[in-house]
């Protein structure tokens, strides 16, 4: 029996006698004297096993994370010589190498200050002007390097060379375009062409998603659309060897795209070009729901699952072919060389899809797994994923704060638990059990599948409630439902499809992608239509979210009996989600939208201009089902051509002042106060205006506690932060009556629907 206790202590599991001793009943005494330092001491061993050799790696990314969401954190841009006590700490942690006890705390010092680093030296390199001010008419010249298909419009990103404004010196690198549907220039071609440009857009609300940041990091500038007529010029030189390979992989993706229309229509060519070259924005609005309410909106995103499959199919195919020739299987290492073509297909997939950071993500990953296979190590560890979450993470640091790298990761850690921890347990039984018989008939298979979906869904439920407000109650059904279809008939015959387009067979391909696909769309739709399959989240602040991912964590990582202790912080963090208080008023960024709750407890909307996409993430964020368009959002609301009023939850009046001469009556009767004019002196409502929304960006309010005239005021930018994506106005003079205040961002320069959607 010790012999055996010893053997379990050195695999890291349990420390001390194994099995467990029977137990024997104990006198009061004897329980109050002796439990506290037994528990003591077993606590001991848990962290002494935990502990072990072999176990520090899966927490050096952790470590390396957080430093990264310590830099998000930081009110102002961390300053250069950061990387000196960086360093510092890396000889540091190399100096304790295996010869101290504290080498672990310093190893992930070391990995947390290298965190920090590697984000501020990114932002460093990616350092480019970001517009802070509408920019009415200039004229643009340059490259377009991308171009995507939407459902209403297309749009594009410039590559600027020339600019001119003549009120403003302003010098943008790239800029995103919208274009009436079909208009798009070519990826490649040089423009010239006349467009209204205005900042990335902010939050529409503290706590929601930046989309400027991502534009930040992606090199773009400003947004907008474009005024007339684009006329394509003679390019001053060539473009460069980067942009020559953008225009190529956008002509064969054209060409894909345009042999899928030969055969399929509608939303099953969307989708399957989607799987096949990852732009998916030509999908209708209904279908495009539809899957995201069901849980099977991350097969319309290439990610993760996307790569395995290619891998994977890729992988066995060749296997298969190789083993037909008895002298190669007994000669050469072909399952090496199966892993070296799927690994090849991974590379050709990730460049024909665009190699976006997410898709980068998942050849990391599914690259790991490959080369493990090609080494002789085994392939999924925990080992595994954490050297491609150090890849991704290195490479591009603000993927940490995107919701795709956050739910794949979490789905990815909770998959490997699953294999290394759950299965061996779960299938572990005599061949003449029950189970073993059910594994017969296909058993193992189903639960293996459904304890996935269950995995993965549970594991990104925090994310998908953080990001997008909201769960998916039947995920599970949905992904038993159509994920075998996809895994085996829509993937496989749209590689099949890729390999024989160059010999004219690929029609026969694309109608049995088009038979699975419109499986997996009636599906979605059914799951979809199930009662209470809408599972929608109010806002949350990101100290649930950071608790949720700490549990997640400890669940996935440890191995004794500890690992409970993230199931009670997952329940702790569930909890807090839920008693977070939402917000009385809400004003946009531009003071044209203002947003109160009533005494129904739900948001009426004062609207001065059409600006769906903001009152639609309001009412997402709210928890509440209504659209942009509800006659609802109005009730209450009682308005002229000087403003609007609506009562508050607690009778209080909330105005919005249109123009000067309704701001005395509203300085007298209203309790909070929004005009793009500058309030007079003396003025009793608490005032939101255009200057200091120009300054902090939207604001939601919440009453003090115990005060019904006082609120308290979260804002996009609060005071003293100033981050590249995020620029401090400058100092400008307020604005005074007679000024026009600026206009509100047309819908066309709002994000696309699915620019921020799971994947997983």
């Amino acid at each position: 029996m010790p012999e055996r206790g010893r053997a379990r202590d050195r695999t890291g599991g349990y420390a001390g006698t194994w099995p467990p001793r029977k137990a024997v009943a104990a006198s009061p005494s004897q329980v109050s004297s002796g439990t506290l330092p037994a528990l003591a001491a077993r606590l001991r061993d848990w962290v002494r096993a935990e502990a072990g050799p072999g176990r520090l790696l899966p927490w050096v990314p952790v470590a390396f994370g957080a430093g990264i969401a310590i830099y998000f954190a930081a009110d102002h841009e961390p300053i250069a010589w950061i990387v000196v006590p960086t360093a510092g700490f890396l000889c540091l942690a190399a100096l304790l190498l295996r010869r101290h006890r504290l080498f672990p705390v310093a190893v992930m010092i070391a990995a947390m200050a290298a965190g920090f680093a590697v984000a501020t030296m990114n932002t460093a390199r990616m350092a480019h002007v970001v517009l802070k001010r509408s920019i009415y008419s200039p004229m643009l010249k340059g490259f377009v390097e991308t171009r995507e298909v939407r459902e209403r419009t297309d749009r594009f990103v410039l590559r600027v060379v020339r600019m001119d404004d003549y009120r403003r010196h302003v010098k943008l690198d790239r800029v995103r375009l919208s274009v009436r549907k079909g208009t798009a220039p070519a990826v490649g071609s040089f423009v010239e062409l006349k467009a209204r440009l205005q900042p990335p857009l902010t939050p529409v609300r503290p706590g929601s998603y930046d989309f400027a940041r991502d534009m930040y990091f992606q090199g773009i500038g400003a947004s907008g659309f474009v005024m007339g007529a684009i006329k394509i010029v003679d390019p001053p030189d060539g473009g460069g060897i980067a942009l020559r390979y953008a225009a190529l992989m956008q002509e064969l993706r054209d060409a894909i795209d345009a042999r899928i229309r030969l055969v399929l229509d509608g939303d099953s060519r969307a989708i399957a070009t989607a799987l096949l070259t990852g732009r998916r924005d030509a999908i209708t609005t209904p279908v495009n729901d539809a899957m995201f309410i069901s849980g099977l909106g991350h097969v319309l995103s290439i990610s993760g699952y996307h790569m395995a499959v290619v891998a994977g199919v890729v992988f066995f195919a060749v296997r298969a072919l190789l083993a037909l020739v008895p002298a190669l299987t007994a000669t050469f290492p072909i399952k090496k060389w199966s892993a070296a073509a799927a690994l090849a297909a991974a590379a050709f997939y990730l460049l024909l899809s665009g190699a976006e950071v997410a898709t980068q993500r998942s050849f990391f990953m599914t690259a790991v797994v490959l080369i493990a296979v090609m080494v002789d190590r085994r392939a999924i560890t925990f080992r595994t994923l954490a050297v491609a979450a150090m890849i991704v993470l290195a490479i591009a640091p603000q993927a940490l704060v995107h919701p795709s790298f956050q739910m794949s990761f979490a789905a990815t850690l909770g998959l490997v638990a699953l294999v290394q921890v759950g299965m061996p347990k779960l299938f572990a039984t005599p061949d003449h059990s029950p189970t073993a018989r059910a594994a017969l008939w296909g058993g193992r298979e189903i639960v293996t599948l459904a304890l996935a979906s269950f995995v993965a869904g549970l594991a990104t439920t925090p994310y998908a409630a953080f990001h997008f407000h909201r769960v998916t109650p039947y995920g599970v059904v949905a992904n038993l439902l159509a994920m075998p279809v996809v895994s085996a008939l829509v993937m496989p015959a749209g590689l099949l499809g890729l390999a024989a387009m160059p010999f004219g067979f690929d029609g026969v391909f694309w109608r049995l992608m088009d038979f699975g696909i419109e499986w997996m769309i009636a599906v979605a739709q059914w799951v979809a239509a199930l009662p209470g399959a809408i599972g929608r989240m109010a806002a949350f602040g990101t100290g649930p979210l950071i608790a949720a991912t700490a549990g997640i964590i400890l669940l996935g990582l440890l191995r004794t009996p500890l690992r409970w202790s993230g199931a009670a912080i997952i329940g702790l963090a569930t909890a807090w989600s839920l008693a977070v208080a939402q917000p009385d008023i809400l004003v946009s960024a531009d003071g044209r939208n203002v947003a109160v709750r009533g005494g129904d407890g739900r948001l009426h909307l004062i609207s001065a201009g059409k600006d769906a996409f903001t009152v639609r993430e309001w009412l997402a964020a709210d928890a509440d089902g209504r659209g942009p368009a509800d006659p609802s959002l109005a009730e209450g609301v009682s308005c002229d051509e000087a403003g609007c009023v609506v009562k508050a939850s607690d009778g209080g009046i909330v105005a919005l002042a249109r123009r000067p001469d309704a701001m005395e009556d509203d300085c007298r009767r209203a309790e909070m106060m929004v005009t793009a004019w500058q309030a007079p002196e003396g003025c009793l409502a608490q005032v939101v205006d255009q200057e200091r929304l120009r300054r902090e960006g939207a604001l939601a309010l919440r009453r003090a506690p115990g005060s019904t005239k006082h609120f308290v005021v979260d804002a996009v930018r609060p005071e003293r932060v100033d981050r590249p994506w995020s620029p401090a106005p400058a100092d400008e003079k307020p604005t005074s009556i007679g000024d026009r205040p600026e206009p509100a961002r047309p819908i066309d320069a709002t994000p696309a629907a699915d620019d921020l959607q799971p994947d997983d």
